[in-house]
């Protein structure tokens, strides 16, 4: 599929603010499941300076900094990419990962230990995992799609466009929530029974029909053998060749979309984004 993708972001205050350095991820990667053929940022007001740089999780980051007071900040990033993968399930998993919990090597182990971290999980999110373990007969790939459809099937999907995700916990007692309060769900239970799992966030290909887009969020677990593997427990599809992957990380903010601050004194501030995507065929030849 070939994605045309162009996302404006800004954000509005109520009078003039110093901008602090701002961080932004909305460079898609370019690896062996997507090939980023283009890319630009447009930033007004115009940065001081900016750089271009590679983050502690191997994501494009494009930082940059200001002079003076502004009233707005309007960042318009526009791409296209190819993605690759039309097989989500092209991989032999290896004979130590097929059977939970999964036995990674010590060397993997060492540098999963953030993605496998497992902090203050509730009793409901450990028998979440305990019961599909169980249906799943402890088999890694039917756990997980297995997650990916009792979340998508369970869950309400709900929008909320600004917050921090929602505990595990509280995604399962409310019975709803956004795509990354889903994806927040899904990687809590993965690291419950031992699985590398981390945060990603992207965009889909989606609805058509829908009037407004928006970023989306989904998780991937790590599998020895196959690497990074997608589940998006909001479609409950695994990820092929209908995502785009931009960011990724441990924890959710380490793949938000903007970051950074502003001094201002009684000010209030506002965002608005507007997503636009264009997805055609890729004919093969």
């Amino acid at each position: 599929m070939r994605f045309e993708v162009t996302h404006l972001t800004k954000f509005i205050y109520s009078r003039p603010v110093f901008l602090e350095p701002h961080e932004v991820r909305l460079r898609p990667r370019c690896d062996s499941w997507q090939n980023l053929l283009s890319f630009k940022i447009h930033v007004d007001p115009s940065p001081a300076g900016i750089t271009h740089n590679i983050d502690l999780h191997n994501n494009s980051s494009t930082r940059m900094w200001f002079n003076g007071t502004h009233k707005s900040l309007i960042i318009t990033t526009a791409f296209s990419v190819e993605t690759l993968r039309t097989d989500p399930f092209d991989f032999i998993v290896d004979s130590q990962a097929l059977v939970l919990p999964v036995n990674y090597s010590d060397e993997d182990s060492d540098s999963l230990a953030p993605f496998r971290e497992v902090s203050n999980f509730s009793v409901d999110v450990k028998n979440l995992a305990k019961s599909i373990s169980n249906d799943a007969k402890n088999e890694t790939l039917a756990f997980l799609v297995s997650l990916n459809q009792r979340i998508h099937e369970t869950i309400e999907p709900i929008f909320r466009a600004v917050g921090d995700p929602w505990p595990a916990s509280t995604t399962l007692e409310k019975r709803k929530g956004s795509c990354r309060d889903q994806s927040v769900l899904f990687i809590a239970v993965c690291r419950t029974v031992g699985l590398a799992a981390r945060f990603v966030s992207g965009y889909q290909e989606g609805d058509y029909q829908r009037a407004k887009r928006e970023l989306h969020a989904w998780a991937e677990v790590y599998l020895p053998g196959a690497g990074w593997r997608g589940y998006d427990p909001m479609s409950g599809l695994v990820i092929s060749d209908r995502h785009v992957a931009v960011a990724s990380g441990h924890i959710p903010s380490a793949a938000a979309p903007t970051s950074g601050t502003f001094r201002g004194t009684n000010v209030e501030s506002t965002m608005r984004t507007q997503i636009d995507i264009e997805v055609q065929p890729v004919r093969q030849v």
